[in-house]
């Protein structure tokens, strides 16, 4: 076949694959990539084959089957067989804005980006950020560059040696064997203070002394028994023993961390802080006899109950519990859906079942309604909580036919309400564990395959920002004038 530059239809090859539209098609979308095809200097500017009257693009066939239909019928789909980034790359190397996606498959589009979002977040955090003076590389340049840090010591100073060192030991259990052991110890640590706190509530660690007092009111002085528990001795050894070891650890982290202000700003570094401060606060005022002394003592007594927040450390060391606080945090408007729901409903049955009662009761009994469970309307919000989570205490409950009727319709109204929600939230669940698993599977990369880019003469070489859509007005006007 003769080529004809003035012909009406375009064949374009694309990975092999032949498409055959017409000129008006690939108008409709001027200033893309296809559109180019219909300029006057598309078969100097583009792989233009005259033989067999076609354009050629190494791209991906598939993907290019929708970027034509989006020609033909104005409305851009995302393939469900193909992996996001690389239909972004497609949409960009053709020049089509993405937000061009119709909205049945925006959701599936932006799967990718939440993936890679989520992907970082269970990302180890590294453990130093070298300068470029200390940048080793592989190859030969790179081994060239370790003899001259051996030869010449001075250029690595111990600081800069085993900073990364200590604090991936300490920071990332999967870093070296070390790091495990070490985390291996932190666990076990975690579980011994976490078990002698609730053994601290048992009675049988527990021993209770009377002793007297001279209390002093006004002129009076008199005697009064003061009851004293004591908790066993060894359980506050054992929890002086974990408390050192929390103390060495927060402070080698404090000490060698590469970000001090990012270190502060976590919250599991603060637990750590809260956690320790007021075993040895309780320490220092237990010798003092005053009685602001034994008042400060009693009040560290009860906050005795941050230690248990020590357990949330544990998702240093277990990926389900960072998929759990990931999946709590990605599932924020559901849960405040599920909370709207609930309260709307709380609302509306606790007022239902206030004047349902009084419909109910005994009309010659002029004290029934007196005598109902629910006098008021705030009383019935406790039901109504209790009842549309399906918990049923039975400590509140309706007793005529009209309020077992709202009392049902509440039940079945709680059921629907919180099975709408769960669904999105367990699939954010299932979603972050496969991705935790994935990453954790994942191999480290090595080597990347970088490709070369076209050099001028080359089939495929273009001017220098054609692939830019922001500037794609700009480009047709240079090429007009080349």
């Amino acid at each position: 076949m003769t080529c004809r530059p003035e012909s009406e239809k375009i064949v374009v090859n694309c990975g092999g694959v032949r498409h055959e539209t017409y000129r008006s098609t690939l108008k409709t979308l001027p200033g893309t990539r296809l559109s180019w095809l219909t300029e006057p200097d598309a078969y100097s500017n583009f792989d233009y084959d005259p033989r067999s009257d076609e354009f050629f693009f190494d791209r991906h066939p598939s993907v290019f089957s929708f970027i034509l239909n989006y020609y033909r019928t104005g409305k851009l789909h995302c393939p469900n067989d193909v992996c996001g980034p690389l239909f972004e790359e497609e949409l960009a190397f053709w020049g089509i804005d993405e937000t061009d996606v119709e909205a049945c498959c925006w959701m599936n589009y932006r799967q990718h980006r939440d993936a890679e979002e989520a992907l970082d977040s269970f990302e180890n955090p590294e453990p130093f950020a070298p300068d470029d003076d200390h940048v080793v590389t592989g190859g030969a340049d790179g081994d060239l560059k370790r003899l001259c840090l051996q030869e010449d010591a001075r250029k690595v100073g111990w600081w800069r040696l085993w900073q990364p060192k200590i604090w991936a030991l300490f920071e990332d259990p999967y870093s070296s064997k070390y790091a495990r052991y070490v985390a291996f110890g932190s666990l076990l640590f975690i579980l011994i203070s976490i078990s002698t706190f609730c053994m601290e509530t048992h009675e049988a660690f527990n021993t209770i002394y009377n002793r007297t007092e001279n209390v002093t009111v006004g002129n009076v002085t008199r005697e009064e028994v003061v009851f004293e528990v004591v908790t066993d001795s060894w359980l506050t050894y054992v929890e002086g023993v974990c408390v050192i070891w929390f103390t060495i650890e927060v402070f080698t982290r404090v000490i060698f961390c590469p970000d001090k202000v990012e270190f502060f700003k976590s919250s599991l570094n603060i637990i750590d802080f809260v956690a320790i401060l007021p075993f040895y606060l309780e320490v220092g005022l237990s010798g003092l006899s005053s009685k602001a002394a034994k008042d400060v003592l009693g009040f560290l007594r009860v906050v005795r109950f941050v230690r248990i927040l020590r357990i949330f450390k544990l998702t240093r060391h277990f990926v389900g519990l960072r998929v759990l606080g990931h999946t709590l945090r990605a599932s924020t408007n559901e849960f405040l859906l599920l909370i709207i729901f609930l309260a709307l409903g709380v609302l509306i049955f606790a007022t239902m079942i206030y004047y349902a009662e009084r419909i109910g009761a005994d009309p010659n009994d002029p004290t029934a309604s007196a005598h109902t469970t629910f006098k008021n309307i705030p009383i019935g919000f406790w039901w109504a909580v209790v009842t549309m989570t399906t918990l049923g205490y039975g400590d509140m409950y309706p007793e005529t036919w009209s309020g077992m009727l709202v009392g049902a319709l509440c039940a079945l109204a709680g059921v629907l309400t919180i099975a709408m929600p769960v669904p999105v939230i367990v699939n954010n669940f299932g979603m972050y564990y496969s991705l935790a698993m994935a990453k954790q599977k994942l191999p480290k990369k090595k080597n990347k395959h970088i490709p070369r880019a076209p050099q001028p003469g080359s089939p495929n070489y273009c001017v220098v920002g054609r692939d830019c859509p922001l500037a794609q007005e700009e480009i047709i006007e240079i090429n007009r004038g080349m």
